[in-house]
């Protein structure tokens, strides 16, 4: 992967303190899964991106657990990762070091920033479950990240899905404190640091 550091600069240091290169940490998985397919005995992570699949797999093997990675059918772009449900029992967020790897998790899942970097910069987090959502935006407030309200973006389209956005400096805070272990959000979030 190319993009797994933070810029040190400008950022709080007893929130950074120590801080090392981000890695896969069951925190973090536990974040990814809100992208994820449950089965009876494994979680599944499915992304177009195959270097991204390799990376969790082999941060999953290093943290002591079997990981299976596949293409999904023969002519679609979806790469698959698939590990032991094991792994992720009685995983608690104890500390700043373990709700920073679940934020970063979470982003890598749901989070948003723009494709295109001619457009109006934006960091953003949506998902179906209110509740999950919440608490997530309470741990950014941990950080001093300042959020949006958490809101319904289309009543039409959907009642049940809900977002919120990162405001002002936070935006660019985000890309320094939490980061980013997807190679695609990864490089967008660095454009910003």
């Amino acid at each position: 992967m190319r993009c797994r550091g933070f810029d040190r600069k400008n950022i709080n240091s007893k929130i950074l303190h120590n801080t090392p290169t981000p890695k896969i940490t069951k925190s973090y998985l536990l974040g990814i899964l809100h992208d994820a397919t449950e089965r009876k005995y494994t979680f599944r992570i499915s992304q177009k991106s195959e270097e991204y699949i390799k990376f969790l797999s082999r941060g999953i093997e290093e943290l002591g657990y079997s990981a299976w990675t596949y293409r999904e059918g023969k002519t679609r772009n979806v790469y698959i990762v698939e590990f032991s449900k094991r792994l992720l029992e009685d995983v608690n967020l104890e500390n700043l070091e373990d709700k920073r790897d679940y934020i970063r998790g979470y982003f890598d899942a749901e989070g948003s920033v723009p494709k295109d970097s001619n457009s109006r910069y934006y960091v953003y987090f949506s998902q179906k479950n209110l509740k999950d959502l919440s608490i997530l935006q309470s741990y950014m407030f941990e950080f001093g990240l300042d959020c949006g309200r958490i809101h319904i973006p289309s009543q039409k389209v959907d009642p049940d899905y809900f977002r919120f956005y990162l405001l002002g400096e936070s935006k660019y805070k985000f890309a320094s404190i939490i980061g980013s272990l997807h190679p695609n959000k990864c490089n967008r979030l660095r454009m910003k640091i």
